[in-house]
């Protein structure tokens, strides 16, 4: 690993970041093959990577792009928050974690957008998928082809929520990217990732990154994920002075080590 010019902020920043990955990697072996990746937000240097380049289940970490490809949307005038989106069968019948929406409800896309960013729901995400591209099939094939135009070179997308599926694989090194796309991409969407909790129309949810964002100063973000495939993956990102990191783990054994 090489490090210029390292600031005390970004050395504290990178301290911890490595200290909890070399915590979390004698775990997570027995769990899920292992990877991470540490990198300066700012200037895309890599402080560290770990199998970054091995593809591995993403777990919900996919809803990161689920959510760029619709913010991507609203900024095209492809769809606006305020649309309403009737469920189908299809979402509804999505496995848990789950905002609970029912078959033929109708709810506005804004809400949508929040379970999926702060609930990390299931139903949410696939419904974003559907009214976007008229299949869930169709928009994994959109959110790959934004994954290759992002430099995701080794991402490939099966679905918008992240549950196991064949061929749905990416890396640490794609994930901290799409990471970097979401912090300045779309910078007045990026505070969802922040919330503690939010209302997401039928009720107010709760964020299942509250726990990073509570206890490491400067946390702001991202996303978590899991599956028995996956492990407890996790991308984050924190900001303390002029520095900011953005650190990714797959495999990792439990909530408290990821």
């Amino acid at each position: 690993m090489k490090v210029r010019h390292t600031s005390p902020a970004r050395l504290g920043l990178l301290v911890i970041s490595l200290l909890w990955l070399v915590v979390a990697l004698p775990l997570s072996v027995s769990a899920a093959p292992y990877a991470a990746f540490v990198m300066d937000a700012r200037s895309g240097e890599v402080l560290h990577a770990r199998n970054a380049d091995t593809r591995l289940h993403p777990a919900s970490l996919t809803k990161m792009m689920t959510l760029y490809v619709a913010f991507q949307a609203i900024e095209n005038g492809e769809i606006t928050l305020d649309t309403t989106v009737k469920i189908s069968a299809n979402a509804a019948a999505e496995q848990p974690s789950k905002l609970g929406l029912r078959s033929g409800q109708r709810i506005k896309f804004r809400y949508l957008i929040r379970a999926a960013a702060v609930k990390s729901a299931n139903d949410a995400a696939t419904a974003i998928g559907e009214i976007l591209e008229g299949s869930e099939a169709a928009f994994a094939r959109r959110m790959t082809r934004t994954a290759k135009s992002l430099g995701m070179s080794k991402t490939t997308f099966k679905n918008a929520h992240g549950l196991t599926e064949k061929g749905h694989l990416s890396t640490a090194r794609d994930m901290s990217t799409l990471g970097r796309h979401l912090l300045y991409d779309y910078p007045d969407y990026y505070n969802l990732f922040s919330r503690k909790s939010t209302d997401a129309g039928v009720k107010t949810v709760p964020n299942t990154n509250r726990r990073l964002l509570s206890n490491y100063r400067g946390a702001d973000g991202i996303k978590t994920g899991y599956t028995r495939a996956a492990g407890f993956n996790l991308v984050a990102s924190a900001e303390r002075g002029q520095e900011r990191i953005i650190a990714t783990v797959f495999g990792g054994r439990s909530t408290a080590t990821r």
